[in-house]
């Protein structure tokens, strides 16, 4: 089974072209964070994306650098011969689908890319309290049996 789902970051703005019959095809890449090291620093992978057809024109048309995406699709490699006579390898992930997770300027909202900030940060510093109960306020415990379920 060849299955990918990525989230990341586009590295640049997306290139669209047309083939020769009139198909639209999108490239860009995207920066995906991965997990730390063995001496804790980030990783961060750069996977190329080849998109067609009516998502490759919305790509163009609403994405550019820095936006975030989330990426479905498949791994494709090939090759290719260059001019100096090597042979090239490449992997791309071809996408059947983009999904848009960050507005087009990313300025119009009050988060700088479209998205709130859902990090795992240092939360006592925001006035969160995490050992209280979430669910104090919501009444006395129900018990149900096994017989007020309806399946």
């Amino acid at each position: 089974m060849n299955n990918v789902c990525l989230v990341g970051r586009l590295t640049r703005d997306p290139e669209l072209r047309t083939t020769s019959s009139g198909l639209s095809n999108c490239r860009f890449s995207i920066a995906v964070d991965g997990r730390p090291g063995a001496n804790g620093e980030p990783h961060t992978d750069f996977i190329n994306i080849v998109v067609w057809r009516n998502q490759a024109e919305n790509v163009s048309k609403y994405c550019k650098k820095g936006s975030l995406v989330g990426v479905t699709g498949r791994i494709q490699t090939g090759s290719y011969q260059a001019q100096d006579g090597t042979t090239r390898y490449t992997t791309d992930v071809v996408a059947d689908n983009v999904r848009f997770l960050s507005t087009k300027g990313g300025s119009s909202s009050e988060y700088s890319d479209g998205m709130p900030d859902y990090s795992m940060g240092d939360n006592d510093s925001q006035g969160a309290d995490l050992s209280a109960d979430p669910y104090k306020d919501l009444g006395s415990e129900v018990v149900l049996s096994d017989d007020d379920l309806p399946f």
